[in-house]
This record gives C-alpha cells, sequence and structure tokens, in this order.
C-alpha cells in the first residue's frame, strides 16, 4: 500500500492531470459568475486582445490600444499572432474564442509541469522533482493566472522551465542538432517574452564553463545556439527597422513601462510608486505622436524623473523589489487588513514561495550543486527588469516553475540535514552508552 501511494505521489502524469483540473475547475467557476456579454469582451480589452483584433481584421500588426494608429512594435509577434488565429477560427471577440484562448493557457500551464520534474530530478532527485511538480500543480497563482489573463504569461511560464530543463540536458550533449534545436527555442521565447533574454548569457556562460574538456565544441556549440536564437529574430527586426526606421530589436514599449514607474506623479501620497499615470491621457498621446515620438517623449521624461531624484529611485526600486516578490509594498499591513480567510491563505502562499526559494539557494550552495548556477539566475538575474521599471506578481509568473523547484529543494535539503543529526546523534547515544557513559540529555 505504501509503496502504491509513493508511485502515485511520484507519477508526472497524475500530477500534470491534477494541474488541469485545477485550473479548468477554477476558469469553469468564474465563467458562471460572469455575465457572458462581459466574458466576450473584457478579457480581450489588452494590448495582446487589439493587436489580435487588428490582425484578424486584416489590418496587420498594429493598433495597440484599438484605435487605428498605425504599425506597432509593442509587443513581440508569438503570442498576439496566436490570438489572432483563434479570433480567425472561433470568431473576433466570442465566447468560443474566449474558451479557446483560456483552453490553451490551462494546458500550458499543466504542462509545465514536465519540465519542472524533470529539471527537479536530475537536480536533486525524484522526490524533490515530484515535489515541485505538486507545488506548481496546486500553487493559486499559477490556478488563477491562465483564465484571468489572456496574455503570453502561461506559454512565458512554460517556455522559461522548459529552457532550464533543457539546459541542463545539453550540458551532456556534444550533437549540434541538439544545440540548434535549443537555439530554435531561445528564439521562439525571445519572440514570445523578450524579459527572458536576461537569462539567455548566463545560462550559455554555464554551458561554456560547464565542460571545459570538450575543446573547441565547448565555445563552438554555445556560439550555435546563439546565433540560431539571433537569427531567428532576424525577420521582426528587419520588419521593425523598416517600419520605425530605427533598430527596435524586439519590442518598442521599454520607455513607456520605465515611465510608470518613474514619473513626475511621485509625492508623498504615492511613496510606494508613482501615481497611476492615467492611460487615457496617454493613448491620447500615443495617437497623436505616433509610437516612434511617443517612446521618446517617454524616455525623457523617466530618465530626467531618475537624474533628478536619485535617492527617490533607490526607495522606488526596493518597494519595487518587496512587491515582486510578495504582489504588495508592504506585505505585513496588507495581511492584516485582508478580511478573507481565503485571501489571505492565497497572501501567504506567496508570501511562502520567495522564503522557500531563498532556502533553497542556500541549500544549493552549500550542497556546492553543478547545478546551482542556472536555476539561481532565474530569481537573481530575471527580476531585474522589473526592479528598475514597474511590477507585480503576475511579472514574477514566468519565473515561479524555478521558484517552486528552489522551494522544494529546501525542503527535501532541510528534510536530509535534520535526518543527518538525528543520525549524528542516535550514534553519540550509542557509542556513550557501549562505553559505559550516560548522556546528560537523551536524544528525543
Amino acid at each position: 500500500m505504501i509503496s502504491l501511494l509513493r508511485k502515485a505521489a511520484t507519477s508526472l502524469l497524475l500530477i500534470t492531470l491534477v494541474a488541469f483540473a485545477a485550473r479548468a475547475a477554477f476558469a469553469l467557476y468564474e465563467t458562471r459568475q460572469i455575465p457572458p456579454q462581459v466574458l466576450r469582451i473584457i478579457p480581450f480589452q489588452t494590448e495582446t486582445g487589439h493587436i489580435a483584433y487588428s490582425l484578424a481584421s486584416g489590418k496587420g500588426f498594429s493598433s495597440p490600444f484599438q484605435r487605428d494608429s498605425g504599425p506597432t512594435a509593442w509587443l513581440t509577434p508569438v503570442y498576439p499572432l496566436f490570438l489572432a488565429a483563434i479570433f480567425k477560427l472561433f470568431g473576433i471577440y466570442t465566447l468560443r474564442s474566449l474558451f479557446v484562448a483560456v483552453l490553451f493557457n490551462i494546458l500550458f500551464s499543466a504542462a509545465t509541469c514536465i519540465p519542472i520534474y524533470y529539471a527537479g530530478q536530475r537536480i536533486a532527485g525524484i522526490g524533490a522533482a515530484a515535489l515541485a511538480a505538486w507545488l506548481w500543480a496546486l500553487f493559486p497563482n499559477a490556478v488563477i493566472i491562465p483564465f484571468e489573463w489572456i496574455w503570453d504569461t502561461c506559454l512565458s511560464a512554460l517556455l522559461a522551465a522548459t529552457l532550464l530543463w533543457l539546459t541542463f540536458v545539453l550540458a551532456e550533449s556534444p550533437r549540434i542538432r541538439d544545440w540548434c534545436l535549443y537555439g530554435l527555442l531561445w528564439g521562439f521565447a525571445l519572440l514570445t517574452n523578450p524579459a527572458l533574454a536576461l537569462l539567455l548569457p548566463v545560462l550559455l556562460l554555464w554551458l561554456v564553463w560547464r565542460d571545459p574538456a570538450r575543446g573547441r565544441s565547448r565555445l563552438i556549440n554555445p556560439l550555435v545556439a546563439t546565433t540560431v536564437a539571433i537569427l531567428c529574430c532576424v525577420p521582426w527586426t528587419v520588419r521593425n527597422c523598416r517600419q520605425f526606421h530605427r533598430l527596435v530589436p524586439l519590442r518598442s514599449n521599454f520607455a513607456f513601462e520605465l515611465y510608470i514607474g518613474n514619473n513626475e506623479n511621485y509625492d508623498d501620497a504615492h511613496r510606494f510608486r508613482p501615481g497611476t499615470v492615467t492611460q487615457d491621457r496617454e493613448i491620447l498621446r500615443y495617437l497623436r505622436m505616433g509610437e516612434t515620438a511617443f517612446m521618446d517623449e517617454e524616455r525623457r521624461k523617466a530618465f530626467a524623473f531618475i537624474r533628478a531624484n536619485p535617492r527617490i529611485e533607490l526607495r522606488l526600486i526596493a518597494f519595487r523589489f518587496v512587491e515582486f516578490w510578495m504582489g504588495t509594498p508592504v506585505p505585513v499591513a496588507t495581511f492584516r487588513e485582508t478580511p478573507s480567510l481565503l485571501l489571505r491563505a492565497l497572501l501567504l502562499c506567496n508570501y511562502l514561495a520567495p522564503v522557500g526559494a531563498l532556502l533553497g539557494i542556500v541549500v544549493l550552495v552549500l550542497k556546492k550543486s553543478p547545478y546551482a548556477i542556472p536555476l539561481i539566475a532565474f530569481p537573481l538575474v530575471f527580476p531585474l527588469l522589473y526592479y528598475i521599471t514597474h511590477t507585480s506578481l503576475r511579472y514574477r509568473h514566468p519565473i515561479d516553475p524555478a521558484v517552486l523547484l528552489l522551494t522544494a529543494i529546501a525542503i527535501f535539503g532541510m528534510r536530509r540535514l535534520a535526518r543527518a543529526e538525528q543520525n549524528e546523534s542516535d550514534a553519540a547515544f550509542l557509542t556513550a552508552n557501549s562505553s559505559g557513559s550516560t548522556p546528560i540529555t537523551p536524544p528525543v
């Protein structure tokens, strides 16, 4: 019976099915609470939905605010094209399109259990691997986001976890074909979520450092993967250069995101973040000025604020650090003021995840794990972009699989440490009794 339970607990198929069922159940519950006329429209009222609308309407990759404003590079192409294909097949702004988009988000999210499991198995064994997959399967954010955000968020989490796992696999592969496929996956990931680019040099440098015995292939293979990834992005970059007459490698909206988190609306009433930038005002300016001039103006204003207020900027970075990991810049006050026990439980899960990740980093460093650097890079490197712009828990989601894997490693690491201490205590007790002495405090 015990072996059967252990087999079920470590079954990747069972974990993935539970993950799918949890997400589907939440989505089904939510759809019954929201009027159909709202469900048809509201989830698509984002830049992703607006660009997909333009694509499906034959207007090209344009108009991130659903007003004809010409070509855009506000987002990278993968997810808007994917959503536009759904619109083409199932109708623009229809319930069927929403259900299909949510279903794919659920599939992406549930499938993330697979790379988490195999990456964890390589790092810490099957027990930690299964625990990490279970944590992801039932993690509240991972259950809620597939329905709440018709965005690339779930796909980005799947791609990030898969890249982590394949980095470990590739460390043992000399075949150039595998490195080309790795580069293709990186290219697809960059065209889905450019923020993942921060991880690319770290993972490739680790692959170079990992096996010095390979000789020339130690450098050639990562160079091939990098070249393939860049070549995947070249057509999109060329398109952007032709449309905007300047170099826009992936996305154009960094200046706007920087301005949102660093602007003149900061005052004593908004000490955790500057006052909200009124979207209607910004949209009107965007429509009047055009994307290129608008971004130049946002960049100028953001840099002016940062240069004029260095101390305030450091304070804002600190607040964004806390908000990225906790979902709020004041986690204790938010927890106290939240009246619902369910919401408090959700907050607690989000609070504990980064704590577990920190302990997991400590365990990997103390064990001198050869896999430590790639995994640690996810929580240490990926958030840097959001510390200087603006953030929310949704932006953390692509690295949540790695965060929960670190948490599982921490749990198993501390468990093994406790067992080792108990064994040492038992050995000392037996040695003391065999020599005829009596320990002052018998072991518990």
